[in-house]
């Protein structure tokens, strides 16, 4: 079972199986047919006492993983190998962090269109530590969580080497501080050091639709309309709702220093190394919805001030990618000081570091008032719309 930080309170949800038409019950093994069920069977029983679940193809086999221990769930890692003979595991690990109230399974389909399109190459995990009302904890013990689950996960795969992170909404948040937990830098040398995060190589580091300046400010809720006397309101009352989560993302928080923690956290401080952990990624990407997304702002999620964001003249739909309208490349332009806000602060701490930002628009779309989910794709029969979101996030993925 993973290492959390806390027993998580909530009943153990039951896996659908990828394509397999039933649920899980006891654990069970499948049957493994083909010319290298000898070896793949060996793998199997290397994984221990876990629930493994393996659907046999022509060529391709897939594992899924489910651990389970006392009825708690505790995540699943997943992977495919195009390998009629002896199976080489993957090296690159794909950490999934759900939203607020979200589970495992909001990744689901991202996590298949990943073992897909990339065979042989991820071993993917959906991230279990935080789901459900545990969401409304806080970014810091949400955090502390993940950070241990992807420790645990790290030690089960030791041929692994790269990790990167996909997180959506709140999930965003949390992954920004789990890895300044996990970030770790081996220097032997006082100007030669590799950066490690949980002790692999850091790749790419990708949110979709994150509250990065968090959701105090005009327009940064779209559902509040833009009324100023709504948003006045929003700070006081978002804790009754989901909690530490709440002020957190609303700035009211104080509890260290005095200091919001989202202000906290475009610094690097004594113990957790926030900025030099998200500077050791090859890559960040922020995907923004530009419009419709009534639970998090365009300017906040993809990490720009208001006049910043893209004129709507700029805005061209990509044959490929249809709902891609706007993709703008790492830059290393110095930011300029606009203010003395919380947010021109964050602004500028999370712009120390280049990120590609790119802008989704559903606008023509009949699932456009759900953009939030739809930019996720949290089932394609509800969100088929943003499948080109999850192919190009792919399609641009660094191995």
């Amino acid at each position: 079972m993973f290492g959390v930080a806390s027993k998580p309170r909530f009943s153990p949800l039951n896996f659908d199986l990828f394509t397999l038409g039933f649920r899980s019950g006891s654990p069970r093994f499948l049957s493994l047919r083909g010319n290298s069920g000898g070896e793949e069977m060996e793998f199997v029983r290397k994984l221990g006492g876990r629930c493994c679940f393996v659907q046999s193809r022509k060529k391709n086999h897939k594992v899924e993983v489910i651990e389970s221990d006392n009825n708690v769930v505790s995540g699943e890692d997943i992977f495919e190998a195009v390998s009629a003979g002896a199976m080489v595991p993957p090296d690159h690990l794909v950490i999934m962090v759900n939203g607020i109230i979200g589970s495992a399974a909001d990744w689901r389909y991202a996590a298949q269109q990943f073992l897909d399109r990339l065979p042989d190459k991820v071993i993917v995990h959906c991230s279990e530590c935080n789901c459900s009302t545990l969401t409304f904890d806080g970014v810091d013990r949400m955090g502390e969580r993940l950070a241990e689950e992807v420790i645990e996960v790290a030690k089960r795969w030791p041929e692994v080497s790269k990790i990167s992170f996909v997180s959506h909404s709140l999930g965003g948040l949390v992954a920004r501080y789990a890895i300044g937990i996990l970030y770790e830098k081996n220097s032997q040398q006082k100007q030669n050091f590799e950066a490690k995060i949980a002790t692999l190589q850091p790749i790419n580091f990708i949110t979709v639709a994150t509250p990065h300046l968090g959701s105090r400010g005009h327009r940064q809720l779209p559902i509040l309309c833009g009324l100023p006397f709504l948003e006045r309101r929003a700070p006081q009352t978002a804790h009754w709702l989901v909690g530490r989560s709440g002020k957190h993302l609303f700035l009211t928080d104080n509890d260290v220093e005095g200091q919001p923690l989202l202000l906290r956290m475009v610094y690097d401080s004594e113990d957790i190394k926030f900025m030099s952990a998200l500077r050791s990624f090859k890559r960040r990407v922020a995907y923004a919805n530009a419009n419709y997304d009534h639970v998090v702002g365009w300017n906040t999620s993809s990490i720009r001030r208001q006049h910043e964001l893209p004129k709507p003249n700029l805005l061209v739909k990509d044959k490929k990618y249809p709902h891609i309208v706007y993709v703008q490349p790492e830059s290393d332009d110095i930011i300029k000081n606009e203010g003395t806000s919380s947010v021109e602060e964050m602004l500028r701490g999370l712009t120390q570091v280049p990120w590609e930002r790119v802008d989704v628009s559903f606008h023509k779309s009949t699932q456009r008032y759900i953009a939030h989910s739809t930019i996720q794709v949290k089932s394609y029969w509800l969100n088929s719309d943003g499948a080109d979101v999850v192919l190009h996030m792919i399609d641009n993925f660094v191995l």
